[in-house]
């Protein structure tokens, strides 16, 4: 199983703007100053230097709202919401098979806020005919709130051209489903509207998908619950939007989770790796590698001889195999 992260950021879409990327070229430059004579002078040495950087100087966590693909072992493509990443993702598919070989996708809505439906009328595959999207979620109303996407007036096709490619199929949160040679269930979360995170498991490997969720410290069935959902999942996306501090202050009851809550809950099933996901867009990338750095260290002081649990923060293009 392949875990692909094509847009890891929450709310809406976000970029650098000029003054940030001079900031950080000039960053680069102050550590270039600081290298030996000839250390820069090959491609290697030079590759190197880069590769030393910390995250926030090398690369970014991108901008893209959510957006997870899942590869198994079968031809057909599961993916978790259809935020600004599907776009992305979407190009690198038909790039991949070209618009003559018909393709099968499977998408897993965790809920109905724009920021995880806005990349649907820019997939690519949705306007070549063979292809089939099948859209699941628990949601009654979810194919309203689709077609609302492509609706006038605020897009200029309308969802009627491409609903012969288009099924709805609605899932019962509890029930495990086998779809796409995976074995996938979806569990009620706590957000405005409701959301919900999905399981999926094949040849005894295990992925959830857990955004857009708030966990009140006050609520134990909602932590046991959790963590039963998470039990020894090799990998989690969780939601880690706010500080631990802001999620229990002035954000509180705004359905989202923090970097802190997402450890405790991760060493408390057993999990393996956990991936801080749904960022803030008001985190730029130093903000997020201080996150990362802060959740690492909280791990380790959170062990408590149980099996380590390695934390990562994801970024839009990052892949993980389990």
């Amino acid at each position: 199983m392949r875990v692909r992260f094509w847009g890891t950021r929450g709310s809406l879409p976000v970029s650098m703007n000029a003054e940030q990327v001079r900031q950080r070229l000039l960053s680069v430059l102050e550590k270039v100053a600081h290298e030996p004579s000839g250390t820069l002078e090959t491609a290697t040495g030079r590759a190197q230097f880069v590769d030393s950087l910390p995250f926030a100087m090398r690369g970014t966590y991108g901008g893209q709202s959510s957006c997870v693909e899942i590869e198994g072992r079968g031809p057909e493509h599961l993916i978790c919401d259809l935020g600004s990443g599907a776009r992305c993702l979407g190009n690198a598919k038909l790039a991949r098979f070209g618009p003559q070989t018909p393709q099968t996708y499977h998408i897993f809505i965790s809920h109905l806020h724009w920021d995880h439906l806005m990349g649907l009328p820019f997939f690519t595959p949705l306007y070549i005919p063979g292809n089939r999207l099948i859209i699941n979620g628990c949601h009654p109303d979810l194919e309203e709130a689709v077609r609302l996407q492509m609706s006038a007036p605020g897009f200029p096709v309308d969802f009627s051209l491409v609903e012969k490619q288009v099924e709805f199929q609605y899932m019962a949160p509890g029930e495990t489903y086998n779809i796409a040679g995976f074995q996938v269930r979806a569990m009620l979360q706590l957000h405005g509207g409701d959301s919900y995170g999905y399981r999926f498991e094949q040849d005894g490997k295990s992925f959830v998908y857990a955004t857009d969720s708030e966990h009140k410290l006050d609520r134990e069935d909602q932590w046991a619950a959790c963590i039963e959902f998470f039990r020894q999942a090799d990998l989690i996306a969780f939601d880690a939007m706010y500080s631990l501090a802001e999620m229990v202050s002035v954000k509180a009851d705004w359905g989202h989770s923090s970097n802190m809550i997402g450890v405790e809950l991760a060493l408390a099933a057993g999990a393996k790796r956990l991936a801080l996901f749904h960022h803030d867009p008001l985190n730029d990338d130093a903000s997020l590698d201080q996150l990362l750095e802060d959740s690492r260290r909280f791990e380790a002081l959170s062990r408590n001889r149980r099996s380590p649990l390695e934390v990562l923060s994801a970024y839009d293009g990052l892949s993980i195999d389990l």
